[in-house]
């Protein structure tokens, strides 16, 4: 059985977030054997096959998540989004370590620049969990986080652009960082006086809905500039009574609340798993913002859902939600002045 029980080994109380983070499991052999499995059921190269995808791009996953797999199943939409397998290490071609060409983007140490009114800090390499289609996994975090000192140099070039509206904060993921560093980000971008929006990028709400603690909630709350915090789920197995608690207090702070999702082979591309995505998110107080064809990222090829399965999937999602329901299919590309849309197929 997995356990959704998290305490403190030391003291018996409830761990708390970093303490989390922290105990994630990292070993597959570990994960395997919490969920009933065993490493041939997963790859045809057995353990060796997922320990060998797991050198350049480590598996993590907290515990809490791992509670939400389905254990004996090997074909878990949860664990098929975190387990490292050989086939990753097939090439594939046009999947490159750089799809999005972000080196081309990049205007000061960790700050992006793709669409016009808009600017992105890449704030952190951590993330409490490493999903294996990550369009980031080969980002080089050595040269643009870690440092206040390239914070300082990312806000100097923003506040002589007052073209740019909308900061985003990304990473990895901005929630890995502490309170006190973000209470920085905040005033750093509160300072800057052409600024209208603040968004956060964020995964842990669904992963490690303990990092919606006090501290953030009060942070967020007082915060002079609107917030806009983007979730990452992918399938409604991820959001449970404990989710859905952390996105209603997100909520409560004033925070608009949206969610993107990526469109997986094997994870959620069957229109019945989007909707029931779709629902969860909103009875959770989220709206569906962006389903995103998955980028050519190097090592994700067996992740891709050709564009015009993809087009009939949102085609008949419509067809059965309301459209506030119903995410836009979209691909980003390099070079573009905003997000492709693929529109449904008629």
């Amino acid at each position: 059985m997995v356990s959704n029980s998290l305490p403190d080994r030391h003291s018996g109380l409830p761990a708390t977030w970093q303490q989390e983070l922290a105990d994630a499991v990292s070993d597959p052999v570990e994960l395997l054997d919490l969920l009933g499995l065993r490493p041939d059921q997963l790859d045809p190269g057995g353990l060796d096959g997922l320990r060998a995808a797991a050198v350049t791009f480590p598996l993590r996953v907290p515990r809490s998540f791992v509670a939400r797999m389905r254990p004996g199943d090997p074909q878990d939409p949860l664990l098929r989004q975190v387990l490292a397998a050989s086939v990753e290490l097939q090439d594939a071609p046009g999947f490159t370590s750089d799809p999005l060409e972000e080196a081309a983007a990049r205007r000061a140490p960790g700050l992006l620049q793709k669409y016009l009114g808009r600017a992105l800090m890449v704030t952190t390499g951590a993330c409490a969990i490493h999903c294996r289609y990550c369009f980031r996994r080969d980002y080089d975090y050595a040269a643009d986080t870690g440092l206040e000192r390239r914070w300082e140099e990312a806000f100097r070039t923003l506040a002589a652009s007052p073209d740019v509206e909308e900061l985003l904060l990304s990473g990895g993921d901005p929630l890995s960082l502490s309170n006190a560093r973000l209470e920085s980000l905040f005033a750093r971008a509160a300072a800057l006086p052409q600024l209208r929006r603040l968004r956060i990028h964020t995964r842990n709400p669904i992963v490690l809905p303990s990092r919606v603690d006090n501290g953030l909630l009060a942070l967020l709350a007082r915060s002079p500039l609107p917030v806009v915090v983007v979730v990452h789920a992918n399938h409604a197995a991820e959001i449970d009574e404990e989710v859905r608690d952390a996105l209603q207090r997100l909520r409560g702070t004033g925070a608009q609340l949206l969610n993107q999702s990526v469109l997986l082979a094997g994870v959620n591309d069957d229109v019945d798993r989007l909707a029931d995505l779709s629902c969860s998110l909103f009875d959770a107080g989220v709206l569906p913002y962006y389903l995103h064809a998955p980028d050519y990222v190097r090592g994700t090829a067996h992740f891709h859902v050709d564009d015009e399965r993809a087009r009939c999937l949102v085609r008949d999602l419509a067809a059965r939600l309301p459209g506030y329901l119903v995410p836009r299919l979209a691909r980003e590309e390099p070079g573009k002045p905003g997000k492709t849309l693929l529109l449904p197929a008629g």
